[in-house]
């Protein structure tokens, strides 16, 4: 019998294709043997980690730029959520359910998707390990993995979400727990918080506050109420414009602000919160509370620390200009998980997309980055049921506003937007790649209004 490698003249095509399945099936084909390794590993022109918003969005970006085939998306989640309407879900304006989305719809079609998770890069070989030891190889790599809740990091927690009367609009397990908390508000303290650590949506740990006063207002308890906003930062918030009008309202509605306070114990048990002074490291104060929303430490996710990819606090290392690694030529990154130095938000997150976009295109031909990131972040500060200030600013923390009037107001229409407007937009436009921000109707705006 002739072999695979030397095979006789008149053999016929259907005995060859007989032979071939034959040896594959009884495995002695050693001339197509591979190693379970390299078995494994699949290649695509553009993998994506991560299939948070930043990551769908730049897969259909990727799908439309080299075709879906040459795409692959590595998410392990069953579901997809717009997290910036927990706001509202924690104030009982919407419903958990309006926030998530089977991940399988928002795949761009025709890319693929990797269900693992990533379990460490290898840069040098343009090579990413993922769950049963499997590789994948790429040419041009996004990284979008977002961030880590690290709940762990206060003693009493994540366990303490087991008792009454504390939430937390962070985490899908809890945000549900900050409206009945609200709901079952009796007499007392009602304290907020702000960790001492990079936080997403960095105006959402005050929003929930604003939106419980005015709940317990609404139904004829705020008088025996206290609220209590105990942040680790120095200021109510980052650009003047808006603190100034934060600090207005928090005066107008009698909320009481404790600076450099960061929460690093809970005792769920007999509804005690302990915070360090921060400018006097090792003094704590024991607060008694009736409702405890907790914003979490949070942190770059477990396979970014002291990954090749990251720098030393173990952020995803661009430029943040042009978004591309500041050492690997190939690799990018988007949205919370870099260290790019303005607010992780989705609205920075569309920004950043339409940069990145034209980044890759003049990479993958050859020619330097001429797009810049301005650092263009925003963040709709709900200080009410039907109010929002919209606060929008870049890198130097000045305001880059959209509309050709006082955004440092609160305004009913900001808030339709906020609960209606930017949920379409985010579903419809950003994930499939259509939105990158306001910043091409920003001057049509503003000179239509002259």
């Amino acid at each position: 019998m002739a072999t695979l490698g030397v095979m006789s003249p008149g053999l016929h095509v259907h005995q060859c294709t007989q032979l071939l399945r034959a040896a594959i099936q009884s495995g002695s084909c050693r001339t197509l043997h591979m190693s379970p390794r390299s078995a494994a590993k699949e290649y695509y022109d553009v993998v994506v980690v991560g299939g948070g918003a930043g990551g769908i969005t730049m897969s259909a970006r990727m799908k439309r730029k080299v075709g879906a085939g040459k795409v692959a998306v590595i998410e392990p989640s069953e579901t997809h959520y717009y997290q910036p309407m927990w706001t509202l879900v924690g104030g009982g304006a919407k419903k958990l359910a309006s926030s998530a989305r089977p991940t399988s719809s928002v795949i761009p079609s025709g890319v693929k998707w990797i269900k693992s998770e990533v379990k460490g890069f290898d840069p040098e070989k343009n090579c990413i390990r993922i769950d049963d030891d499997k590789e994948i190889s790429y040419k041009y790599l996004i990284i979008a993995l977002g961030l880590k809740l690290q709940y762990e990091k206060i003693k009493g927690l994540p366990e303490g979400f087991n008792y009454p009367k504390i939430g937390s609009n962070y985490s899908v397990k809890t945000v549900e727990k900050t409206w009945k908390a609200l709901q079952d508000f009796k007499k007392g303290n009602a304290i907020f918080t702000f960790p001492n650590t990079p936080v997403k949506c960095a105006g959402a740990p005050q929003k929930i506050m604003y939106l419980s006063e005015e709940y317990l207002r609404n139904t004829g308890k705020r008088a025996s109420a206290n609220f209590i906003f105990n942040t680790s930062l120095g200021a109510i918030f980052t650009v003047k414009k808006y603190a100034d009008a934060l600090l207005e309202i928090i005066k107008e509605r009698n909320i009481q602000v404790n600076y450099k306070h960061s929460l690093i114990e809970v005792r769920p048990d007999i509804q005690e919160a302990v915070f360090e002074n921060l400018d006097n490291p090792g003094e704590t104060k024991v607060f008694q509370y009736e409702m405890l929303h907790v914003t979490p430490p949070m942190g770059p996710p477990d396979v970014l620390v002291n990954s090749p990819v990251s720098d030393a606090a173990g952020w995803v290392d661009v430029s943040k200009d042009t978004l591309q690694h500041k050492k690997y030529p190939n690799i990018f990154g988007i949205g919370d998980c870099t260290n790019l130095p303005t607010s992780k938000t989705a609205a920075a997150i569309a920004a950043q997309s339409a940069v990145l976009n034209k980044t890759i295109s003049l990479v993958m031909n050859n020619q330097s980055s001429s797009a810049k990131y301005d650092g263009y972040t925003s963040c709709p500060l709900v200080t009410g049921y039907r109010k929002v200030i919209l606060a929008e600013f870049d890198y130097s923390l000045q305001p880059l506003e959209t509309f050709p009037i006082d955004q440092g107001k609160e305004r009913r229409t900001m808030y339709h937007m906020k609960a209606d407007m930017m949920p379409f937009l985010y579903w419809q436009l950003l994930l499939r790649g259509y939105w990158g921000g306001p910043a091409p109707y920003r001057k049509l705006l503003h000179l239509g209004m002259k």
